[in-house]
């Protein structure tokens, strides 16, 4: 099974993490939405992946639109918030369910050859960050 990796500034991890941000806001959405597994991956100077959580709706609209609808659940200011969005027409807010911190971040060097941290997003394998898990919480859909 497969998810997607993205790619999020330590600061906005802390806000999704402590529940303040429960949208994750993109520019750019991944193509196959039929991944509901998104593994969070904390930039420079974490370089870890600390958590997951499940694919909830996306929204699509103009930055305009989606400030207005999620500004008090967006973990971001108004002004990170446009200046991310500058220049766009339309952009993407996605739904986090059912978040789940690990309780030790993974080196994603020691799970993939030739790692590079992704600018967006990527795709990833389920597996390969299954067996990385050492505790027995359901996870991709099996038992560890």
């Amino acid at each position: 099974m497969t998810g997607v990796l993205l790619s999020i500034k330590p600061k906005y991890v802390r806000e999704i993490l402590n529940g303040n941000k429960q949208y994750e806001f993109r520019k750019q959405i991944f193509r196959d939405r039929s991944r509901d597994m998104i593994f969070i991956y904390a930039s420079s100077p974490i370089k870890k992946i600390v958590a997951y959580f499940l694919l909830g709706e996306i929204v699509e609209g103009h930055p305009d639109r989606l400030w207005e609808q999620f500004k008090d659940v967006s973990g971001v200011s108004k002004e990170d918030f446009f200046d991310y969005f500058s220049g766009k027409e339309y952009g993407f807010a996605i739904k986090i369910e059912e978040l789940e911190q690990f309780a030790e971040p993974l080196d994603p060097v020691a799970l993939f050859e030739k790692f590079v941290p992704p600018q967006s997003f990527c795709y990833v394998d389920c597996g390969d960050i299954q067996n990385q898990i050492t505790n027995t919480m359901n996870f991709c859909g099996e038992n560890s």
